[in-house]
């Protein structure tokens, strides 16, 4: 029994070390500085909500789905049309490794990103902001963020 405890705890700790979080209020700033406030027309709390739904801010997320496409980062950005992983077909339009999404300075996501929301479609191209965050009062997000 204390064995498996041990193990259990080992486990967990690894599973912690491993992802990368960013704090909301840190994203909020950076998005910010990034000019992202408005752009295609999402507040920084829409934003901050994709982020959440996606990955619960955690920057060194990977996702595999069931068409054997990868998602990447804190967005969840898909192998299958915006970045190479070399490791199923990919459109690539983002033109970069799928590995740079992982990165925490988050410049390769924000620039992917971008591209994203200027697609049709913008941020409803994440199923997950469709269904959590579109529509929603969006104060909650920014609460406590100074970005000055």
């Amino acid at each position: 029994m204390r064995r498996a405890l041990l193990i259990s705890l080992v486990a967990y700790l690894i599973t912690i070390h491993q992802a990368r979080l960013i704090d909301r209020c840190d994203l909020a700033k950076l998005l910010h500085k990034e000019d992202m406030d408005g752009f295609e027309g999402y507040s920084l709390s829409d934003w901050l909500c994709l982020a959440f739904v996606e990955s619960n801010f955690n920057i060194s997320k990977v996702n595999e789905n069931a068409d054997g496409s990868f998602d990447y980062g804190i967005f969840q950005i898909n192998s299958h049309y915006w970045c190479t992983d070399h490791q199923s077909h990919s459109e690539n339009i983002c033109h970069l490794e799928c590995q740079e999404l992982l990165r925490p300075n988050l410049l390769s996501t924000i620039h992917c990103a971008r591209k994203i929301v200027s697609a049709t479609g913008g941020m409803k191209n994440w199923v997950a902001w469709r269904m959590h965050c579109s529509g929603r009062p969006p104060s909650y997000w920014m609460t406590g963020c100074h970005l000055g």
